[in-house]
């Protein structure tokens, strides 16, 4: 077997969105890199996840946008193309094909190895190729752990045998089943559960929990949930699935609630690191944790090691691995100019956002924005505040927007520094409300200082003056 080595300032263990913004980062530095993966260049968030959910939800939104105005609705005679659709999505992830990709990072300096790349001690690389080779890579100044997360699975009993779709699957289905049985009501579920049944799927989902979404707001929760079941997915909550079986063609899923029947089972309980067959702990780290780091991404106690993106654990979201993928590049390069960073709060070195101002979207319907802490999260944290609520649809931008507009805007107020802590946004095209409120958490934009920032009228972002009036009483 032949071994070839190489030498670079910073080994990116993982290409996808967080390993390719490292990269970036560190050779716009002035640094040379080299990234390592085994699977698709550009990662989950291209191929399997954010681009191809969101284009298998769009028409869905846009349809109901339509006929939400009278006047358009009556353009609208016709169902969605479900092929259009699928075909649709299957352009927003290039086919499955990284060519553009690997074209970017060649553009960009970057070199790039095909394979499995495993620790092997400090500042050291062995990627395994897909021709056996195997190329010995050492680092001058850091390795970067981008390996991202996989799907968790539940240990069901059965589970494994009837040949679970995992949320890859989900979203790259090449043809509507017939009828989808959607484990789990995180965000995944209840996006994958809006988009299916929209396609023409019967889709009943399970939630082992008293509510869909727990992470946010009990009413954006409430509303999720509404708006399933009077779509016609047969939602289910308080469900545990304690058994799966195949009956020929067909799933059967045992459970607190009776047994449920389908073509399709989708698992999607959450997410795991994937660290496990990365040589963790060929450096004194536990295979398959999530890696412990300080506010410079760095590994807790390996000064040359970065976990950076999901591998940490922090927040698992592609926009907030790159995030960390800018503020662990800029550290990178800072040290090895042999300079220590900046670490007081919001220094363009360390990662302060992922801990209270992580913007996120649930692309349901209704949308769910939201950004920074919900009320839940304040009263936890021992935190002075106010909940201010708003339906949006009383806004003569939203009843623009659409017929009967319905929403919810909950802002959640420091009482004693009069800044915002959190913002949630619940209805139909609240996701362009989102960025706006991630500024005035993060900035801590004094509410006093909020009423000079007038919104247009008549636009959906006049909620702000309301949440404003309703706090001023």
């Amino acid at each position: 077997m032949s071994v070839t080595e190489q030498t670079y300032d910073v080994v990116v263990l993982g290409a996808g969105s967080t390993g390719e913004n490292v990269a970036d980062i560190v050779v716009r530095g002035g640094l040379t890199a080299v990234l390592v993966e085994p699977e698709l260049v550009g990662g989950e968030c291209s191929y399997w996840a954010c681009m191809p959910s969101k284009a298998l939800l769009r028409g869905t939104e846009v349809l109901l946008e339509a006929r939400a105005v009278d006047g358009a609705a009556q353009a609208v005679t016709g169902e969605q193309d479900v092929d259009a659709t699928l075909a649709r999505r299957d352009t927003f992830t290039s086919h499955w094909d990284d060519s553009g990709q690997v074209s970017w990072v060649e553009g960009a300096g970057i070199d790039l190895i095909r394979g499995s790349g495993r620790l092997d001690g400090e500042r050291t690389v062995v990627v395994t190729g897909t021709d056996g080779g195997e190329t010995r890579l050492t680092a001058r100044h850091a390795v970067a752990v981008c390996t991202g997360s996989v799907a968790a699975t539940p240990p069901i009993d059965g589970l494994a045998d009837v040949g679970p779709w995992s949320p890859r699957d989900a979203t790259s289905a090449k043809e509507v089943p017939g009828r989808l049985l959607v484990l789990g009501g995180g965000y995944v579920g209840c996006e994958m559960a809006t988009a299916w049944h929209a396609l023409g799927a019967e889709v009943t989902l399970l939630q082992r929990g008293d509510r869909l979404l727990p992470a946010a707001e009990p009413q954006a929760s409430e509303a999720v949930a509404r708006s399933l079941r009077e779509s016609g997915v047969d939602v289910r909550l308080g469900t545990d699935v304690t058994g799966a079986r195949r009956e020929g063609d067909t799933v059967v899923l045992t459970t607190s609630d009776g047994e449920f029947r389908g073509d399709e089972v989708l698992v999607a309980v959450g997410r795991a690191a994937r660290t496990r067959d990365i040589g963790l702990e060929t450096v004194g780290l536990e295979p398959g944790t999530y890696l412990p780091v300080e506010e410079t991404l760095r590994v807790t106690g390996h000064p040359w090691l970065y976990g950076v993106g999901d591998a940490n654990g922090r927040s698992l979201l592609t926009h907030m691995g790159k995030y960390q993928a800018r503020q662990a590049g800029a550290a990178i390069v800072a040290r090895a100019r042999g300079q220590e960073p900046d670490t007081s709060d919001w220094s363009p070195f360390v990662a302060t956002a992922d801990a209270a101002a992580v913007p996120s979207v649930v692309f349901t319907t209704p949308q769910i924005a939201s950004v920074g802490r919900t009320a839940a999260r304040a009263e936890k944290g021992g935190l002075p505040h106010r909940v201010v609520e708003y339906p949006i649809g009383n806004v003569s931008g939203a009843a623009l927007f659409a017929d009967g507009y319905e929403g919810t805007a909950i802002a959640v107020v420091d009482t004693e520094r009069e800044v915002l802590l959190g913002v949630t946004f619940v209805g139909p095209g609240v996701a362009e409300l989102l960025q706006a409120a991630t500024i005035a958490v993060v900035g801590e934009v004094p509410i006093a200082r909020l009423w000079h920032a007038v919104p247009a009228y008549p636009t959906v972002n006049e909620i702000w003056l309301r949440l404003l009036e309703t706090y001023r009483g």
